[in-house]
C-alpha cells in the first residue's frame, strides 16, 4: 500500500484546476479577502508520493509551492519542476528547499512548511 501524505493545495497556484477533481479532498477553505478576486481556495488533500510528484508539472512557475507531510513528519515540497524531500524536525535539511523558494520570489516567512496534526 502506498504511503499517504497530507497537504494543502491552493487552487490559484495551479495551471489547470481540473486536477482537483482527481484528488481525495479532506476539507476546503476559502480565504476571507473582501475582494472575491483576491480569495484563495485551499483544499486539504490526501495523496500518494506518485500523485505529489505529478504536481510539479501543474503548479505555476514563480512564487508558488505546495508541501505534503506523512505521519513521521517527512516533507515533500513541490515547486514547478522541482521537488525537495526533508524532515520537518531537522531544520538543517530544509536549506535547499528554502534557498530555492527564495530564488523564485517566495518570501522567507512563507517557507515555513507548517504541518497540521
Amino acid at each position: 500500500m502506498d504511503k499517504k501524505y497530507i497537504g494543502t493545495i491552493v487552487e490559484e497556484s495551479l495551471k489547470d484546476n481540473l486536477i482537483i477533481n482527481d484528488l481525495k479532498i479532506l476539507s476546503v477553505r476559502i480565504s476571507r479577502d473582501d475582494n472575491p478576486a483576491d480569495r484563495w481556495h485551499m483544499y486539504q488533500v490526501e495523496m500518494t508520493e506518485e500523485q505529489i510528484e505529478k504536481m510539479a508539472e501543474v503548479i505555476k512557475e514563480n512564487g508558488w509551492y505546495m508541501h505534503f507531510w506523512d505521519s513521521e513528519k517527512n516533507i515533500i515540497a513541490v515547486f514547478s519542476h522541482r521537488i525537495f524531500r526533508f524532515n520537518f524536525d531537522d531544520k538543517t535539511s530544509w536549506t535547499q528547499a528554502v534557498e530555492y523558494g527564495l530564488s523564485i520570489g517566495i518570501p522567507k516567512e512563507q517557507l515555513d512548511f507548517l504541518i497540521e496534526s
